[in-house]
């Protein structure tokens, strides 16, 4: 027998926030390690801990739940130096975390959030309005990311 998913939230089939701190955790692993992103993030996070607490706090909001998530996505990332090729990569590992741990519908949906939430972050990290459309940036990899 099947389970009705239609009127659950995305955050209630990730499990909740555990489930979210489940799923994340193994990414942020993968991130730790890139030759790229891996500098940045271990530059800036001193306690790995809090840090994946707050991002799943972020993205039980996103996606539709309960949430101490206080703000600070964007001024967070601002200053680094991000480039397209950091978020390709960044989104790559993102979907092959994804495509590991969830179920296809799942994964697409939390993919979707990811590849709007991104499109927005880019925009305002290079100064522009996050509304803007941001025409020809796609962050799709052309091949699989490197570990």
């Amino acid at each position: 027998m099947t389970q009705d998913i239609s009127n659950k939230s995305l955050y209630e089939r990730l499990g909740g926030h555990d489930g979210i701190l489940k799923l994340i955790k193994p990414f942020y692993a993968d991130v730790r390690q890139h030759h790229l992103l891996g500098p940045i993030f271990n530059a800036h996070i001193q306690d790995w801990s809090a840090h994946l607490e707050k991002i799943a706090d972020f993205w039980a909001l996103q996606a539709g739940g309960q949430s101490r998530y206080q703000g600070g996505f964007a001024r967070a990332h601002m200053g680094l130096g991000l480039q397209p090729e950091h978020f390709q990569n960044w989104i790559a590992l993102f979907e092959n975390n994804n495509a590991r741990f969830l179920p296809p519908q799942e994964a697409g949906e939390l993919n979707a959030l990811a590849h709007e939430l991104g499109r927005r972050l880019f925009a305002m990290t290079q100064g522009q309005n996050p509304q803007a459309g941001l025409r020809g940036f796609q962050f799709s990899p052309t091949k699989p990311p490197r570990a």
